[in-house]
């Protein structure tokens, strides 16, 4: 019996915990756009019917500099900033400016604003507004004329979008992988080297992760893989350029 079962576990390691996924396919994160709204300043979550998640913010800008520096007023929780298409940096509650990296002239600035949590207890809670809202400046300059969209990552149904091959966009967007099982037990998926976001096993979420937490794998019990091919889905927020992931035996950590 204990020969058998070292042999099970020997298949287990070999055919499920080495295994590197290729996320070969993409899907673009317009296809769960919710309602635009526009206005000319920033709205904070709640006024766009979002509870908790994410929201875009896009606006034109008119850098009259190069580098000019880019301040929010109000930050919650984390926002991923771009500029025509492409990863500046991030903005949190304590990192409220940012220098974007452009040449003088007009520019798309798009701001993916993630509600982490809302607080339940003390004084912070008469102010628990989420998202970007407040004064918003390039160069000390205010931007207005926005456009916000509820972008319900988490509840969408990842069965029913399109994807298409790999293409290098560089802006959010979801990423499909398969990966095969012979006999299913409980793994972990290792999520280092990605930035930010959430993740999905056979049309089922599993979970989120963030480069900054210490640990750096989601957990995937037994009963959510299936013998032969399993496929995985990740929306990542920051598009780093990493294009795999990989299943280890054991959790992952910072």
């Amino acid at each position: 019996m204990r020969s058998f079962s070292f042999i099970l576990s020997l298949l287990f390691l070999t055919s499920v915990s080495a295994q590197e996924i290729q996320m070969s396919e993409t899907a673009s994160l317009e296809q769960i756009y919710g309602e635009v709204q526009e206005a000319e300043e920033l709205l904070p979550m709640n006024e766009l019917g979002i509870e908790f998640g994410y929201a875009l913010y896009e606006a034109t800008i008119t850098a009259e500099e190069e580098n000019p520096v880019l301040m929010v007023e109000n930050v919650r929780d984390y926002a991923a900033v771009y500029v025509d298409g492409k990863l500046q940096g991030w903005m949190t509650e304590e990192k409220k400016a940012i220098p974007l990296r452009v040449l003088a002239g007009k520019h798309t600035l798009q701001l993916y604003a993630e509600n982490i949590g809302r607080i339940t207890y003390g004084p912070e809670i008469l102010d628990n507004s989420k998202g970007l809202f407040g004064s918003i400046t390039l160069s000390d300059t205010e931007i207005g004329n926005w456009r916000m969209i509820p972008l319900a990552v988490r509840d969408c149904a990842v069965g029913e979008l399109t994807f298409a091959p790999q293409t290098d966009g560089g802006r959010p967007c979801f990423y499909k992988g398969t990966f095969t099982v012979e006999i299913p037990a409980d793994t972990y998926l290792d999520v280092s080297g990605w930035g930010m976001g959430e993740v999905w096993v056979n049309g089922h979420y599993a979970g989120s992760y963030w480069e900054q937490n210490a640990q750096q794998s989601i957990q995937l019990p037994a009963e959510t893989l299936q013998k032969g091919a399993n496929s995985l889905t990740v929306f990542e927020l920051k598009s780093n350029g990493k294009r795999t992931m990989r299943l280890s035996d054991k959790a992952i950590f910072n």
